[in-house]
């Protein structure tokens, strides 16, 4: 069933009144580091504002793609790249709204787009994420390979839920839906219902994507998340990716097509006992790398990824 967040806009000034789908998780045993002061943002780093629909905006900065509402009941931004952009994000949502941020929403974990979760939730937005997102950041954990320590609490999201919420904010209808072990655990994607506007974080870049596989990432869940997705939208919604530019259904199509196609010649070069170094040697994403691999991609670490990727899903196959 899905689950609502009930806002009482008229409360905000003595303090917000409103329904959490669930209790907030107990404080995580290990003690978190204190939140920080954001430190500057290299100077030559600007954020840069697209108006995409009525009120709705991409801020393109340094991290993740920021979505922002603005309107009569305020400001509510979709990830919050790094720490240190967070005095650039500020002013630029303060050159389209008179009023702060209320509501932060975080597609996942990663901290370039929940850098940014310490000062706004110091500063008293609320922190809305997926159940995972709260456990993730409230413990250690790894990402890319790096080891990366618990956040502070002002970091934490204080409205979690499991599969699905609803956000009644600026005459839209926010709806966040969980799709699980994709790009990681925690991955949701965030429609403007009204306004055919999907946010879909890192399940959604201009480039092959990296699967988390620390964080519960799967390339097959990364697939289904897609398919999940382009279920519900047509050739007019605007897809915010999580890193790249503006997107329509079409080049998710797309993006789902060559990850399908890269996917199964990964799994048959599995399946037929190939290892690492020769699904490596075999370079299944050659024909595709032009497009989606960019001046950074480094095929054996990411082909690295795919094969141990799939000789998991194959091993849990095997055990069923």
């Amino acid at each position: 069933m899905k689950r609502q967040i009930l806002l009482m806009m008229c409360a905000w000034a003595a303090g917000d009144s409103m329904a959490q789908t669930q209790s907030p998780a107990p404080a995580p045993a290990p003690a978190p580091a204190p939140a920080a002061t954001p430190a500057a943002a290299p100077k030559d780093v600007t954020i840069e504002p697209a108006n995409i629909a009525p009120g709705i905006y991409v801020l393109f900065g340094r991290g993740g793609n920021i979505g922002l509402t603005v309107g009569a009941d305020g400001a509510a931004i979709i990830d919050d790249q790094f720490a240190d952009m967070v005095p650039k994000i500020r002013a630029a949502v303060a050159l389209l709204s008179e009023k702060p941020v209320r509501f932060v929403i975080n597609t996942h974990l990663h901290g370039d787009h929940t850098g940014g979760n310490d000062a706004f939730g110091a500063a008293g937005a609320v922190i809305i994420a997926q159940d995972n997102v709260r456990k993730r950041l409230g413990t250690p954990s790894v990402n890319n390979g790096q080891p990366v320590p618990a956040r502070a609490r002002e970091a934490l999201p204080v409205v979690t839920f499991a599969d699905s919420a609803t956000l009644h904010f600026n005459d839209d209808d926010l709806e966040f839906t969980h799709l699980p072990n994709a790009h990681t655990e925690t991955d949701i994607v965030v429609r403007f219902r009204k306004a055919n506007v999907v946010h879909m974080g890192d399940l959604f870049i201009a480039g092959f994507p990296f699967i988390d596989g620390n964080n519960g990432g799967t390339l097959d869940g990364y697939i289904r998340a897609h398919e999940a997705v382009l279920s519900t939208i047509d050739d007019g919604t605007k897809l915010i990716r999580g890193h790249g530019p503006l997107g329509n259904k079409a080049e998710l199509q797309a993006y789902h097509d060559m990850l399908v196609v890269v996917r199964d010649r990964v799994a048959k070069l599995v399946k037929a006992g190939k290892t690492q170094a020769q699904v490596v040697e075999a370079r299944p994403t050659k024909d595709y790398e032009e497009k989606y691999g960019g001046g950074n991609f480094n095929a054996e670490q990411w082909l690295g990824r795919a094969y141990v990727d799939q000789k998991t899903a194959l091993e849990n196959r095997k055990r069923k």
